[in-house]
Parts: C-alpha cells; sequence; structure tokens
C-alpha cells in the first residue's frame, strides 16, 4: 500500500501524458447537431470514478439520458474503483488506467473530467488535442500555470470546454439574477457574501484529498469556486484585484490527538469528529474494498499534521466595473448555509439560506427586496426536487438532452467563466501567502473586462 495518494496522483498523471503513436480522430460531427437531430447517442468518456463523477456524471446521465447519450469508456488510477463504477453506474464499457489508451481505443466524443482538482488541466488539455469536447467539473483548476496550459489548449482547438457551474442553475439563484439584470435595484455597487460550512460537511474536506494543496488549490478554489462564479455571474463583470486573509487554526495540527483514518482509531469513543464509513454502503465499496491499489483513506482523520489547506477565508474583491465585495468561508460552523446581500443605488437585495439541520427544512427559499425611501418586498422561490436545489437536472438537461435550450439568464459556463471564477481563488491564495493584493491580470493572459463578453 503506497502511503501517500498524491505521489499515486502524479504517477498516474506521468504515465498518461507519454506521447502515443499515431494518436489521431476522426473528427465526428458536433455534439449539439447529434443531439438536436436524433442522430447516433453521443459518446462519453469519464476520467476520474470516484463518489462524483459515478454518482452526479454517471448513474444519474445513464439512467435519465440513456436516450441521448452512452458511455464508450470509464478510467481511472484505481482499476478496482473503475471497476466498482462501472456497476453502480449500470454502464457497459470498458475500463481503464491509461487516458489516452481510453480515447484512442473508444473514440468519444465528449470526455468527462472528474479527476483530483489538480490534475483537471492534463486530461482537458489532452481530450482538446485528441478530438474531443469535455465537461469538467469545477474548478477547472488548480494555479494560474495550470490554467494558462488550458487556455492556450482551447485556443488550439475547435472543441469546447463545458465548465460544470451548477449553482448557476438553482431558482433561488436564477430569480436573483433576473431582478439583478432588470435593475431591481438600481446599479450594483458592493456585495456582502458569507458562506458556512458546517462540522459534519465542511470538516470531510479535511478528511479527503481536498486537505493538501497540491490537490484541490485550497478551498478556494475546490469549494469557494462555486461562490466566485456565482459572483462572477450575477455582476455581469469580471474581478480585477484581491485582497485575502486566511489561516488553519482549527483543523490538521489544531489538536491534542490525531490518528490516520477513524475506522481504526483508538480514539474513537472521545473524539467528536468521529465518521463511521461503514455505515455508507457505496463509499465502503467505492473506497475501502479498493484501498490496496493506491492506498487512498476515504475516512482519513480531520487532525493529520498534513493539511496545508485554510479552515478561515477572508477575501475583498474589487471589480472591473467597480463593485466592491466581501467574501467569507467558514469551514467548521454549527450550521451550514449562506447569506449574501447586494447594495445597490435604488435599494438593496437580501437572501439567507440554510442547508442543512439544524434549521427546519422550509418548501420555499426567500428573497428580501428593500427599495431605499420605501418598504421590503418578499419574495417566496418554491424548492424542487434534484440534487444541488434542483440545479443538476436543469443543467444536464441543457448539456445532454438538447443544447439549443434557450439561456436567457446566460447560466451555461463556458472556459472563459471557469477560468475567472478559478483566478480569485488562486489570487486569494497568493494574496495569503504573500500579505499583498493580487492584480487578476498578472496571473494569465486574460485580462478582466467590465463587462463580461459574451
Amino acid at each position: 500500500m503506497k502511503p501517500e495518494y498524491t505521489m499515486s496522483r502524479r504517477e498516474f498523471v506521468a504515465s498518461t501524458t507519454k506521447a502515443a503513436a499515431g494518436a489521431v480522430l476522426i473528427n465526428q460531427l458536433p455534439a449539439s447537431l447529434i443531439a438536436s437531430t436524433g442522430g447516433n447517442k453521443r459518446r462519453l468518456a469519464m476520467i476520474g470514478t470516484g463518489h462524483r463523477g459515478s454518482g452526479m456524471w454517471g448513474t444519474s446521465v445513464v439512467k435519465d439520458y440513456g436516450d441521448y447519450v452512452e458511455f464508450v469508456g470509464l478510467c481511472d488510477i484505481n482499476p478496482g474503483r473503475a471497476e466498482t463504477a462501472k456497476k453502480m453506474m449500470g454502464a457497459s464499457c470498458p475500463t481503464f488506467t491509461n487516458f489516452e489508451e481510453m480515447i484512442l481505443k473508444t473514440k468519444p466524443e465528449t470526455v468527462i473530467v472528474t479527476t483530483v482538482d489538480g490534475t483537471h488541466h492534463t486530461f482537458i488539455a489532452k481530450a482538446l488535442e485528441m478530438g474531443c469536447d469535455v465537461i469538467t467539473e469545477k474548478p477547472m483548476t488548480t494555479d494560474e500555470k495550470k490554467l494558462q496550459l488550458i487556455l492556450d489548449a482551447q485556443k488550439k482547438s475547435k472543441n469546447k470546454i463545458i465548465v460544470a457551474h451548477n449553482y448557476r442553475y438553482t431558482p433561488t439563484r436564477a430569480k436573483i439574477k433576473e431582478l439583478l439584470m432588470q435593475g431591481r435595484i438600481g446599479r450594483i455597487t458592493s456585495v456582502d457574501f458569507h458562506w458556512y460550512l458546517n462540522v459534519y460537511h465542511g470538516a470531510d474536506y479535511f478528511r479527503r484529498w481536498h486537505r493538501l494543496r497540491d490537490c484541490s488549490g485550497t478551498l478556494l478554489n475546490h469549494k469557494a469556486s462555486h461562490h466566485f462564479d456565482l459572483l462572477n455571474w450575477w455582476l455581469e463583470s469580471e474581478p480585477m484585484s484581491v485582497h485575502a486573509l486566511g489561516g488553519l487554526e482549527f483543523y490538521g495540527k489544531n489538536h491534542e490527538f490525531r490518528s490516520t483514518n477513524c475506522r481504526p482509531c483508538p480514539l474513537k469513543d472521545k473524539c467528536q469528529f468521529y465518521w463511521d464509513m461503514t455505515k455508507d454502503k457505496r463509499l465502503m465499496a467505492l473506497y475501502a474494498d479498493n484501498e490496496k491499489y493506491d492506498g487512498y483513506l476515504r475516512d482519513g482523520c480531520v487532525w493529520k499534521e498534513d493539511i496545508d489547506i485554510f479552515d478561515k477565508m477572508a477575501v475583498q474583491i474589487l471589480y472591473a466595473n467597480k463593485v466592491q465585495v466581501s467574501y467569507s468561508l467558514t469551514t467548521y460552523s454549527p450550521y451550514e448555509g449562506y447569506r449574501i446581500a447586494f447594495n445597490g443605488t435604488k435599494g438593496r437585495l437580501d437572501h439567507w439560506m440554510h442547508e442543512k439541520q439544524p434549521w427546519p427544512t422550509d418548501p420555499y427559499d426567500e428573497i428580501q427586496v428593500t427599495d431605499n425611501f420605501g418598504q421590503a418586498e418578499f419574495i417566496r422561490i418554491p424548492t424542487i426536487e434534484g440534487n444541488h436545489g434542483g440545479a443538476d437536472p436543469l443543467m444536464k438537461d441543457k448539456i445532454f438532452k438538447d443544447p439549443t435550450l434557450p439561456d436567457p439568464l446566460r447560466q451555461a459556463a463556458n472556459v472563459r467563466d471557469g477560468a475567472m471564477a478559478v483566478l480569485i481563488g488562486v489570487a486569494a491564495r497568493h494574496s495569503i501567502d504573500s500579505g499583498k493584493p493580487v492584480a487578476i491580470s498578472d496571473l494569465t493572459d486574460l485580462v478582466p473586462q467590465a463587462v463580461k463578453p459574451e
């Protein structure tokens, strides 16, 4: 058993980037044309078959979009997990541990990238080079050099990248977008945005590979890219400079005892953060049953001393249209949710969402709009079924069922959208490390625009 998961990931990247002889794919009809004209099913391949890949992009896609797409290949560093995911998904395709081999043998039209964040760039760039469209999980990547590699690959390719920023698709966030587009509170001048991860969900990031910068880029990338993308989308502008503070003061070495992982821990009776993974049959099958291949421990100790990401973050963002944003992320709150407020020249828009217990689950979300010199209006949006607040089915319909569906709120996220969400997190991390503000234009060849380009 290998002692360090990141090492096996690096070995995986190295093995899959070796040049393959005759790596040429025949160009096929654009996926959008195939889907909209009732032609053959779109051919999908997936790299990374963990919980997110096999679930959100696997089982549900096979079940709900089987008339439109089919999986022709699955790839993972862990051969056991790839085979387990295949069975869970109900797919009937070969599995691989070498990415280029999968592409050459199965000839997919679209590649879904759901690996560890720090390896996204390798597979996005290679998929484009080999003639495939790409759907990538957020964040698109974890630092400016990897991002520039993706941007350069996109410029050379006729294929497209879709970034899975699903938060745009929830009905409540779409309603906020609609109100802002209508000028309901006038010109926006500043935003207060605060996100709280509770001691269950928040702690889970410190058990997994996300705890390491090399893998996740910190939660300023892995988690906050969701939030930064929402800001960019809501404000219809791009970030210009970032100044941030952060630290690791709760998890990791900030504890008197620790172990390798929860299952064999001799201290489980006195640790409030003990998590019994054996109660989750799916995770046991995907991870515990396949530890022998790569040594990855899904139930790692939240007090491990190798944790090098932040557990508290505060970020100041100045947009090219002069909007100022104050953002924070806390990872050990007693409750989960967020609060956002838009300050405008004609009023203010407030929204507070409780995402998990101990708060009661209401059948609706609420937005408060208060006019200057006026009264408050409370707008209730019924909640809908579906993962991520009903967002996932709406996003997948656009991707898999009919890419020509109207998009009046511009919810579909492209490569520039993905890049700008990443750049805020990267800039914030550099700012925390250096103690200085960071200009977005200093990171890649992208120049922030006051009005987001179409």
